[in-house]
């Protein structure tokens, strides 16, 4: 077990290598001068061949990544050319709020996500299993921006219950930052009036955000569940009469998550990039509508930091499934 997790911890480490040298080629490569692309046609030369210095662009290629991944080890990954402020600071500014926001998708995911498996697996072939297979479906097919102006329309404006922008309302004051994440900051600072009002704020984006993972969840988890029910053991538990929302949620939803857990995982790491069009239309100032922000202004010291986060994540993300995925499946524990 400890020389799998070691040697997974490696091959993710080389994983990540290879992320920072893709990232760093795209960058470097693209049609055009990278500085006057980063500062604009109109900024004088001196001001363009500064940076140009500054990125080393008159080394060598392999010597430029030298540089760039040694700076990006220390934390120095340039100043941002929309802020005007290190390019690290502007990501723990921003990716607090992100990450409130796929940590509350994510619980919801979850939730809904293996309960409409297992209601769906307990109806299978019934109007109700039709019914969460429909909005499955649904929810896969169809981009999340579609979802968001849909909630907009209906909680925002029709039946004006949910605030449409923002984190936080207007004659609020912001909580004194410990961890960036509002709601978590006004609990810690015994302002239930500040947790009520970002919760209002944030329910709306992290639900639309969660739809896709929980209609992926209730899929594979109907499918696994479905095909469980059919072996010996669970045969012989409902031979025995023991009652079926026993079963359903004792016997047979923990075997059947792997395929689940791994889709989980990510579809969690793929909303921090997925937040991408949710934060925009809501107008939520978090780490994606950041990056989105600097795409447009071809800010390349903060795309590429970014980027490189969301690579982290997303390796992260799938360390802790492997680990995960071992706990729960005694199979793949022993045999190994």
């Amino acid at each position: 077990m400890v020389l799998k997790v070691i040697k997974q911890f490696f091959l993710y480490m080389l994983v990540l290598l290879g992320l920072s040298i893709l990232i760093f080629i795209i960058v470097r490569v693209m049609p055009g001068d990278t500085a006057r692309l980063a500062l604009g046609a109109r900024t004088p030369e001196a001001t363009v061949e500064a940076l140009r210095e500054e990125m080393h662009l008159h080394d060598p290629l392999y010597k430029q990544y030298y540089y760039w991944i040694t700076d990006a080890f220390k934390g120095d990954f340039g100043i941002s050319i929309i802020s005007k402020r290190p390019v690290l600071e502007d990501i723990k500014s921003y990716f607090p709020a992100t990450l409130e926001l796929v940590m509350l998708s994510a619980v919801i995911m979850v939730i809904f996500g293996l309960l409409l498996g297992v209601l769906s697996t307990k109806y299978s072939g019934k109007w109700q299993d039709a019914v969460i297979r429909l909005i499955s479906y649904l929810g896969v097919v169809s981009p999340a921006f579609f979802w968001a102006v849909l909630a907009m329309l209906l909680f925002a404006y029709f039946i004006p219950i949910l605030p449409s922008s923002g984190r936080i309302s207007a004659f609020m004051s912001p909580p004194v930052k410990i961890t960036g994440m509002y709601i978590i900051d006004y609990i810690l600072e015994g302002n239930f009036e500040g947790v009520v009002d970002s919760l209002k704020h944030i329910i709306m984006p992290a639900i639309v955000l969660s739809f896709n993972g929980i209609s992926q969840a209730a899929r594979i988890t109907r499918s696994s569940m479905t095909e469980n029910r059919d072996k010996a053991y669970a045969l012989a538990e409902y031979a025995y009469g023991i009652p079926e929302n026993k079963i359903l949620f004792k016997y047979l939803l923990k075997p059947s998550l792997n395929s689940t857990v791994s889709v989980m995982a990510l579809d969690i790491a793929g909303m921090v990039g997925g937040a991408f069009i949710v934060e925009q239309v809501f107008n939520y100032p978090g780490l994606s509508r950041y990056c989105l922000q600097a795409m447009l202004n071809k800010d390349v010291f903060s795309v590429s930091a970014v980027v490189l986060l969301l690579g982290v994540v997303f390796i992260v993300m799938n360390f802790l499934t492997d680990l995960l995925i071992t706990v729960l499946d005694p199979r793949i524990r022993y045999s190994n």
